[in-house]
């Protein structure tokens, strides 16, 4: 369990990282530091995946959510108060509805927010996929040691095996994110 001194420092470091896109590039998997991202989607190849913590916590309308064993999930730390969030919020739902049927399954972590605002962007945005309410972040601390999202907005691709195949810090690309899933769908079970 992370101390409270952990946690409230990890919060002001993601609390500042909705304001830039400088990044020159992605950090290394251990590296839990945070550094602006610019969207573009990092791809570990199988060999050099790392597992996945146990993600799970109760959905913004209070039902217990989790990853999906034995599928591919995209798990995707936002809040309301982060305009790339916004902006990369359409983005995420077509793709979920576009790869629904080929077996993704997509995950939100709202993350530092109300709960009432968070709930308010949920209904206007109607994702169609379920967002876990991580008030104090303890979601985003389980990747510590892993491959960390590192920002907000971050994104990672969990393939069916639990392990981190895909990472993009910042608002993703639609075609980027589309083409990162699909690859990790047809992947060899």
């Amino acid at each position: 369990m992370p101390t409270k001194p952990l946690a409230i420092a990890l919060a002001v470091v993601l609390l500042t990282g909705c304001a830039g896109n400088q990044s020159s590039g992605q950090p290394e998997s251990g590296d839990t530091r945070f550094i602006p991202g610019d969207g573009k989607i990092q791809m570990f190849e199988p060999g050099e995946r790392k597992a996945a913590p146990v993600v799970e916590g109760q959905s913004l309308d209070g039902s217990a959510a989790a990853l999906a064993k034995g599928k591919v999930v995209v798990l995707n730390f936002w809040a309301s108060w982060c305009a790339p969030c916004r902006a990369e919020g359409p983005i995420l739902k077509d793709v979920a509805a576009r790869t629904k049927a080929e077996g993704a399954d997509f995950l939100g972590v709202n993350f530092k927010d109300q709960k009432t605002a968070a709930l308010a962007y949920d209904r206007t945005m109607e994702p169609g996929y379920p967002s876990i309410h991580d008030q104090q972040g303890q979601v985003l601390l389980g990747f510590q040691g892993t491959v960390p999202p590192a920002a907000i907005p971050s994104t990672l691709i969990i393939d069916r095996n639990g392990k981190i195949a895909a990472r993009a810090l910042g608002g993703v690309k639609y075609q980027a994110l589309l083409d990162a899933v699909t690859k990790v769908l047809r992947e060899p079970r």
